[in-house]
Parts: structure tokens; C-alpha cells; sequence
């Protein structure tokens, strides 16, 4: 089996979502380092993998992948028979799960993004949070997270009766905003803040903030 090669940076939301991907379906896999501090992303030899220059790139043999949704997708459907079922084989199971991971990735992730910049990178970086931003986009994560609370009251997991990819996607955002003023939009709405504990206790994401915490 070729190897599977993941390069990005820990305190990148995207790259974590490759690698719990990575951890749920019990793969062996290389971790590769790529130093954003010091423009390593932005040099050729990244650029070959990713040509935005913007981290995570997934090599497995001599296909070579980037954009982190794009990724999971891929790991979960070439292994699909490893691991946690992240997918389904059922056409209309999948579509429903398809729907909500676009809802993530329209809905709730420019939003979660924007907060995560502003709540839980720029204090790390030792910037200075603009409150007016924070502001607006905690308005609209509260109206996002309306639809979710509804959703969740009817299913457990947001795909439907198992976790799949539409929850595992949320998982690096969600991380950064449970430990800052945001944590209280997910704490008020009792169908996600379970279905949240309930994720972020998985042993696959527990696992990869462990590799965080190494470095």
C-alpha cells in the first residue's frame, strides 16, 4: 500500500480535518511539518502540492490532493471499508449527509472561520481581537446554530443517525471556539451542545490534539 504522506500545520483548522480523517479510518500515515511562519507554504516544493500555497496537501502514492474537504472525501471513500463508516452506501443517506456538509462548509464555516481568526489565532499571535467583527459574526453563528439545534433535535448526528464527515468537518473550528466568549452559542442550545461534547470526545480528534499539544 503506498504511503500516505499529510503535509500542514497543527494550528491549521484545515489540516486537522485531514488529519481526524486520517485517525478515524485507522490509517498509518506520514505527518509533514510545513513552517507557515517562515513562508514554507509559499516555496516551490509546497506549490508543486498546493498551487494557492495554503496548507493541508495529501500525497498516497502519486496522486496528489489539497483543499481539506476534498481530502476527506477521498480517504473516506478509498478506505471505506476501514475504520468509522464516514460516508454511506445508500444514495439517499449520502445525500442527506452531502447537504449538511454543505451546510458547513456555506453556512457555518465562513462564519466559525471568522471567528476563529478574531477569538482564538490573534491572541496566539498576539494580536488584537476587533470586538466589532466578533460581534456581527457571533449574530450570524447564533442563526446557524438555530437551524442546527432544530436539526439535532430530530437526529443525533447532523447526517443523520451516525457521526459521519458533515460533523466530522466541524471539528478544528468548533475546537477554538469552545475555549473563548463564543463557547456560549453552542453551551445555550442543549441538542448541539451534547451533539458537540459528544464529537469532540471522539478518540480519532482526542488523538490530534494530542499532536498539537506535542508542539
Amino acid at each position: 500500500m503506498a504511503a500516505i504522506k499529510a503535509h500542514g500545520s497543527l494550528i491549521s483548522t484545515a489540516t486537522n480535518r485531514v488529519l481526524v480523517t486520517l485517525y478515524e479510518k485507522e490509517l498509518e500515515f506520514e505527518f509533514v511539518s510545513v513552517d507557515m511562519s517562515t513562508g514554507e507554504h509559499k516555496k516551490d516544493h509546497f506549490l508543486s502540492l498546493n498551487p494557492f500555497g495554503q496548507v493541508p496537501a495529501l500525497e498516497h502514492g502519486d496522486l496528489k490532493l489539497f483543499e481539506s474537504r476534498a481530502i476527506t472525501k477521498y480517504v473516506a471513500y478509498e478506505y471505506a471499508n476501514k475504520g468509522t463508516q464516514l460516508i454511506h452506501q445508500d444514495s439517499k443517506k449520502m445525500a442527506i449527509t452531502l447537504v449538511w456538509m454543505e451546510v458547513e462548509a456555506q453556512q457555518y464555516d465562513p462564519v466559525a472561520s471568522k471567528l476563529t481568526w478574531e477569538l482564538g489565532l490573534k491572541p496566539m499571535l498576539g494580536m488584537v481581537t476587533d470586538k466589532a467583527i466578533v460581534e456581527e459574526n457571533e449574530a450570524k453563528l447564533a442563526k446557524v446554530l438555530d437551524v442546527y439545534e432544530n436539526r439535532l433535535a430530530h437526529s443525533k448526528y447532523l447526517g443523520g443517525d451516525c457521526f459521519t464527515l458533515a460533523d466530522l468537518h466541524h471539528l478544528p473550528t468548533l475546537q477554538y471556539l469552545l475555549g473563548t466568549q463564543s463557547q456560549k452559542l453552542f453551551d445555550s442550545r442543549p441538542h448541539v451542545s451534547a451533539w458537540v461534547a459528544d464529537i469532540t470526545a471522539r478518540p480519532a480528534w482526542l488523538k490530534v490534539q494530542a499532536m498539537r499539544n506535542k508542539h
